[in-house]
């Protein structure tokens, strides 16, 4: 009898699977949905030749056609399509559940609401603090207590020193100044800029219950905590915390003991030369990238716990002082150190770092300028590297230029009056027209590279095109911003959300590579993943294996990549910097792009 069932069950399943390959064509959707006033569309994509001539949008209680439009001419091909069209209707501004209908083709339900991106950011706060080091809320324990023993600096190595706390940079438990830095500069920001996206459910250390703190701010001192400790004394800073040697496998945190000191890890100085991975050398030439991020983080820290704690605002101005004079001691780019394998984070520039860090500073004279003041240093900067190298091109090492968009160039142009401001925000639209350029050609509007962490370029750039339309009125690439967004949620070849949980209702990733989810059971909520890569990036990395039948197989191809397996580190590793650049767009579109419109200096003709 057992094995007559067997025999239906598989029987069951082989129609179930041939069933669902059976299908050539899908429409691919936000599934968060739309807001009325918003733009609103979807890209339907083909195995086939497309065979309708209007396509509906189609009320999913009353079943009433509501909106239809021609289909227009076909975009061409695109991944694993090789017809593609855009359904534009963002005329239609009515509330409500609706969903679109192209021949025999439909697309999942989605809700058109002015509330529909509510909450999203404050959810996506969780993963930052199941990231946390030292005491993590998620598993209510300690971990990482005895960080760690010093390399390269003025010091004798292997000298102890107190840097426990922080984030987990992701499913590894390595630390980075570089990203944790961004990190927290992004939830200060958020914050700053969108107070009213968020809640206060958490006590400092994580825990339920409130304490008159918006939860954004607790997980953004949490950053800021343990870059005080990485930069302890005006001429001691470090970047990273343990190294490679992390990636073992799966484990839950406090297991971190493969370093040969118990549970002690390396602590790598800012040494501003070049550090060992394993039998390379990195191609650190400078101290002003890691420095600049210091510095920005602790002077917008500074400025928005002024009125909160004074004290502690003053203790991040002064930091953030010493942080810029350690950039400018010895300018270039600090990369960070690898052991075992070719890895690292590669990053090669160091004036957008400083720009920020400048524009932070302000209208005031800086003592480390010889008197001249932030603004000034930050636009001569902006004009050594106007754009942020990656817009327009096809590939880049492993986050060459990093962070992902140049924050200063929006800083910056909020202090600049004159004919200087204009200079500024034309840099951020020769950028987004370097990649409007590729993604007009495509009907998912894509120009962003697939290179590793491809999401994170993603949120980056949609945050670009929102700051530059905010900046300057100028709407014109605001389609290619939503289409951006769009793509994290689900309207990109595979019809999955690249964030876990959300929403909720979606098709979002279940099998991530993170070990609080595979080891101890945790869901990873609010985690953004890698992304897709190209084709010859997966077939090229080293100890890669899927450990299930790939679930988007028909979708994937030469051009990309994605899957949920908890194999795939390339593609579906949550990672705790893009989800804090990802918190930050979230806030935007639930405040509803609240931030003021500032004009332009320029004349009109």
């Amino acid at each position: 009898m057992n094995s007559i069932w067997r025999i239906i069950i598989l029987t069951c399943m082989i129609a179930g699977a041939q069933s669902a390959f059976s299908q050539s064509s899908w429409i691919r959707i936000n599934q968060l949905g739309y807001t009325p006033n918003g733009i609103k569309v979807a890209v339907w994509g083909g195995k086939e030749k497309l065979s309708f001539k209007k396509w509906q949008l189609v009320n999913a209680v009353t079943k009433k056609v509501v909106f239809s439009a021609k289909a227009g001419s076909s975009l061409g091909a695109y991944g694993p399509f090789i017809e593609t069209l855009r359904l534009n209707f963002s005329t239609f501004k009515q509330p409500g559940r609706y969903y679109l209908q192209a021949g025999a083709t439909i697309s999942p339900e989605f809700e058109i609401g002015k509330d529909v991106y509510k909450g999203a950011a404050d959810f996506c706060l969780y993963y930052m603090r199941q990231q946390r080091s030292k005491f993590n809320p998620i598993t209510k324990d300690s971990c990482h207590t005895q960080d760690g023993y010093t390399l390269y600096g003025p010091m004798p190595d292997s000298t102890f020193i107190d840097v426990s706390g922080g984030w987990h940079d992701a499913t590894d438990y390595l630390q980075y100044v570089t990203t944790s830095a961004n990190a927290t500069f992004h939830l200060l920001a958020a914050y700053r800029d969108f107070p009213e996206a968020f809640g206060d459910v958490h006590q400092a250390n994580g825990l339920g219950g409130g304490n008159n703190i918006p939860d954004v701010l607790d997980e953004a001192r949490w950053g800021l905590d343990w870059l005080l400790k990485m930069h302890p004394r005006a001429n001691w800073m470090f970047n990273q915390v343990a190294d490679d040697r992390d990636h073992i496998g799966m484990r839950m945190p406090a297991m971190d003991s493969q370093y040969g000191r118990g549970y002690q890890r390396p602590v790598y100085f800012v040494s501003g030369e070049p550090q060992i991975r394993g039998k390379f050398m990195n191609n650190t030439n400078g101290t002003s990238s890691t420095a600049g991020k210091f510095s920005s983080a602790f002077s917008l820290g500074s400025q928005i716990f002024h009125s909160l704690d004074r004290q502690y605002a003053q203790i991040l101005q002064e930091k953030s002082n010493t942080a810029f004079a350690f950039g400018l001691k010895k300018p270039g780019n600090t990369q960070t150190a690898s052991v075992a394998a070719p890895y690292i984070y590669a990053e090669d520039n160091w004036m957008d770092d400083m720009e920020l860090a400048g524009a932070m500073l302000g209208d005031a004279a800086a003592p480390q300028l010889g008197g001249a003041n932030g603004t000034d240093y930050a636009y001569s900067l902006a004009q050594k590297e106007p754009l942020t190298p990656w817009l327009g091109a096809d590939t880049a090492s492993h986050y060459q230029w990093y962070p992902f968009i140049n924050v200063g160039h929006y800083e910056l142009i909020k202090k600049l009056s004159d004919s200087r401001r204009d200079t500024v925000a034309d840099y951020y639209k020769q950028g987004i027209e370097l990649v409007w350029n590729k993604a007009k050609q495509n009907a998912f509007l894509r120009g962003v590279p697939f290179i590793w962490c491809s999401n994170n370029l993603t949120t980056s750039f949609a945050i670009q095109c929102y700051w530059y339309r905010k900046a300057t009125g100028d709407n014109s690439f605001e389609e290619l911003e939503q289409a951006n967004f769009d793509w994290l949620f689900g309207c990109n070849p595979w019809g999955t959300s690249m964030v876990y949980g959300l929403p909720a209702w979606g098709d979002t990733p279940d099998d991530p590579h993170a070990s609080f989810l595979k080891v101890g059971n945790f869901p990873v909520n609010g985690g953004i993943v890698d992304g897709p890569v190209y084709g010859s990036i997966f077939g090229s990395l080293l100890g890669l294996k899927l450990t299930k039948p790939d679930a988007y197989a028909q979708f994937q191809s030469p051009l990309a990549v994605y899957h949920d397996d908890s194999g795939d580190y390339s593609t579906n590793e949550p990672t705790m910097d893009g989800t804090a650049s990802q918190i930050y767009l979230l806030a935007a579109k639930e405040s509803g792009d609240s931030l003021p419109v500032k004009k332009s200096s320029k004349k009109k003709r």
